[in-house]
């Protein structure tokens, strides 16, 4: 039953190309209909999603004025909430992992209430080593309880990568820092964040306001906003388009709650991540799986609280234009992987049977769906709308419809491009303050490029889609493994 699920996505995707193509061929007509129907599905589609971001964004304007700090005082027992802090390392550059820790020190937030985790790798070595203690040096005296863990290369059944490492530096901070102290599991929030990502000052009153308002406390994960901006003045226009991309879909996701899983940097209450095991190890894409281990463990009884407050990440960035386009290629494949989700969280329904049906089919509807779409709708918009023009049959180029069929699609993208030029004056407001060099005529080119959308929708989406897609259909050697996306500071 798992290997049926495991090839499921890639088939449909597939199957889903083959036939426009051949249906385009064959039945012009039908596939001519179908296609003004999708562009007005994606029109509405888009428009809907717009109405989401810009209600994001408002949100996330109000929250960053709000003193958080302050706000906490209100609940008698905030001080006793402890903050579990786990940053997985591989082999950043000192650079970033400083800027990482300096974030945390500047935030408004009692210190001896953070427990602060680097956790390294065997496999990094010395250069790691070296980052390591100059780390320890700057920072050690502003966090009383600062563990730094390495976890051991070669271990059977795990796949390098950062679950393992997470896994294994939960269990260090539960037994040397976390059990000595006596600190109750259900007074603390993990908080587990890439290694390049610089959290506000009021970030953490923020999440444990929202801690203590949530309706399940200890049966949800909280959910920032990823904005990937801590380097976006020296990535290429093409790199600031995929990062902030990914961000206003979270953004998006973030007014839709029922629809929110886990994303790269997030919390989770400390006692449920005892209770499930913590994260998997032998996975790739631990920052979603952890939502549906669990989802599946405490049989449908667990969401997503969006925070609607961002933390700040790196743009994918690389010396070279070039070396950037493969470290992008490679980022959004290994984040396409998720689609490795699927047949965990099917198979899981199918002996789940507390979890209500109802909730089955959402949630096995939208997952299904989403990487379906990601892997084909920008294709059917963008490049196999042509098709019936070229290749139909029976005279379809000489029909009215064939005629219309441009104009219609023109229109239509040409109103679809309002949540393009949404995103590009958005994309313009959550720049951080310029750096020198930066002059107010870039702010032009920022706009512009997001003329380049269609084709990072597919070259950077749809290709490592499914890519990832027919490698988990494919299974055995063609699995994939983590990938560490490199990290860099200074001028490109």
């Amino acid at each position: 039953m798992n290997r049926f699920f495991e090839i499921l996505p890639g088939f449909l995707s597939w199957l889903t190309l083959f036939l426009v193509v051949f249906l385009s061929w064959q039945k012009p007509v039908w596939i001519a209909f179908f296609i003004i129907l999708f562009d007005i599905y994606w029109l509405c589609k888009s428009l809907f999603l717009t109405f989401h971001l810009r209600a994001t964004f408002q949100e996330m304007k109000k929250n960053l004025k709000i003193p958080w700090r302050e706000r906490i005082g209100i609940f008698s027992g905030w001080n006793s909430v402890y903050h579990l802090i786990i940053l997985p390392m591989a082999d950043e550059p000192l650079s970033v992992v400083e800027e990482t820790f300096e974030s945390l020190k500047k935030t408004n937030y009692p210190k001896e209430n953070f427990i602060v985790v680097l956790a390294t790798e065997e496999r990094a070595g010395e250069n790691a080593e070296k980052i390591v203690r100059a780390i320890l040096a700057r920072f050690h005296a502003d966090f009383p309880y600062f563990l730094v863990t390495k976890h051991p290369a070669n271990l059977s059944g795990e796949i390098p990568g950062k679950g393992s490492n997470e896994s294994y530096a939960a269990e260090e901070a539960r037994k040397k820092i976390i059990d000595r102290l006596k600190i109750p599991y259900e007074n603390i929030i993990v908080s587990v964040f890439d290694i390049d990502t610089q959290v506000y000052s009021e970030y953490f009153g923020c999440l444990t306001y929202n801690f203590f308002t949530a309706e399940f406390p200890q049966h949800s994960s909280y959910q920032p906003i990823p904005l990937f901006t801590n380097n976006i003045y020296q990535a290429p226009a093409l790199a600031r388009v995929i990062a902030f991309s990914a961000t206003f879909w979270q953004m998006m996701q973030q007014s839709r709650p029922e629809r929110l899983t886990t994303f790269s940097s997030h919390a989770m209450p400390f006692k449920a991540l005892t209770e499930i095991g913590y994260w998997q190890k032998d996975i790739v894409s631990e920052d979603s799986r952890i939502f549906w281990q669990c989802y599946l463990h405490y049989h449908g009884d667990w969401r997503v609280v969006p925070l609607f407050y961002p933390v700040s990440m790196d743009a994918n960035a690389a010396p070279t234009f070039w070396k950037t386009m493969v470290n992008l290629y490679k980022q959004q494949r290994r984040w396409a992987w998720g689609v490795e989700n699927i047949p965990y969280l099917l198979s899981g329904f199918s002996k789940a049977k507390l979890i209500p049906l109802r909730q089955k089919l959402y949630w096995a509807f939208n997952s299904v769906e989403g990487f379906h779409s990601w892997a084909t709708n920008s294709l059917l918009i963008f490049a196999l709308g042509w098709l019936p023009l070229f290749i139909g049959k029976n005279g379809f180029d000489e029909t009215v419809l064939s005629y219309n069929l441009p104009a219609i699609t023109r229109a239509i993208m040409l109103f679809a491009s309002i949540g393009i030029a949404s995103s590009a004056i958005l994309s313009v407001i959550l720049l951080p303050p310029k750096p020198e060099g930066i002059r107010f005529r870039h702010y032009f080119l920022y706009l512009f490029q997001w003329a380049f959308l269609p084709v990072t929708l597919i070259v950077f989406g749809v290709i490592p889609a499914l890519e990832a897609q027919t490698r988990l259909m494919i299974g055995g050697k063609f699995r994939l493994g983590f990938w560490v996306t490199p990290k860099i500071r200074g001028k490109i």
